[in-house]
C-alpha cells in the first residue's frame, strides 16, 4: 500500500486555522472541561512523517510544546530558508513540496501528515498532492486571521465520513483527482 498525504487540521466555521494573533487557543468544543484526544491517537498510529511550514514548527516549538517536541516519534520536516542544523528527528530544508512529497510517497513507511501552517497547505492543493483531508469544524467564527485555503484551483473531494464530539465537527474526504 502507497503512503498517503494527509491534511489533518482544524478550521473555524469560517474557514480561518488561527486568529489575527496566530493564536490556535479557541480550537475548544461545547464544553471546554470536556478531555477527549479527539481522534488524535488513532489518526496519529498510521502516521510516522510530519510536514510543516517554519511558522508553524516555530509556534509549536516556543508556544504550545516548548519543553518536548512533540512529534518525537515522527520524522518531521521543516521546510524553510533559514540554515538550521537539522537533529535526530528534525530536517530543516529547502526544498520544493512537490519533489519532497513525490519522494517519501515512493518510500517506504506509513502516511505523511501535512500539518501545517497556510502557506504549506495550499501550496500542497495548489499542486494537488493531498490524498485525504480530515478537517475539524470548531463552532467559532473568528471572522478574521490566517485562512485555510486561499486561491486554489477547484479539486472535488469525496466525503467519506463525518464525525462530531463536543461540538467539533470532522469530515473525512479522500480526493479522487489524483493522476
Amino acid at each position: 500500500m502507497a503512503r498517503k498525504a494527509i491534511l489533518y487540521i482544524s478550521q473555524s466555521l469560517d474557514g480561518f486555522i488561527a486568529d489575527n494573533e496566530g493564536s490556535v487557543n479557541w480550537i475548544v468544543g461545547n464544553n471546554e472541561d470536556y478531555v477527549s484526544d479527539y481522534g488524535y491517537e488513532n489518526f496519529i498510529s498510521d502516521i510516522d512523517t510530519v510536514i510543516l511550514g517554519y511558522n508553524t514548527y516555530y509556534q509549536i516549538k516556543t508556544e504550545l510544546s516548548p519543553d518536548k517536541w512533540v512529534y518525537d516519534d515522527l520524522t518531521s520536516y521543516v521546510l524553510t530558508n533559514k540554515n538550521i542544523k537539522d537533529s535526530a528527528n528534525i530536517k530543516y530544508r529547502n526544498i520544493d513540496i512537490t519533489e519532497l512529497i513525490n519522494r517519501l510517497k515512493q518510500e517506504p513507511g506509513k502516511n505523511i501528515w501535512i500539518c501545517g501552517g497556510a502557506n504549506l497547505v495550499n501550496q500542497c492543493v495548489k499542486e494537488n498532492l493531498i490524498d485525504e483531508y480530515q478537517i475539524t469544524t470548531v463552532p467559532i467564527i473568528l471572522g478574521s486571521g490566517i485562512r485555510l485555503f486561499e486561491n486554489n484551483s477547484k479539486i472535488k473531494l469525496k466525503l467519506n465520513d463525518v464525525k462530531e464530539e463536543n461540538g467539533l465537527v470532522t469530515g473525512f474526504y479522500t480526493n479522487n483527482n489524483l493522476p
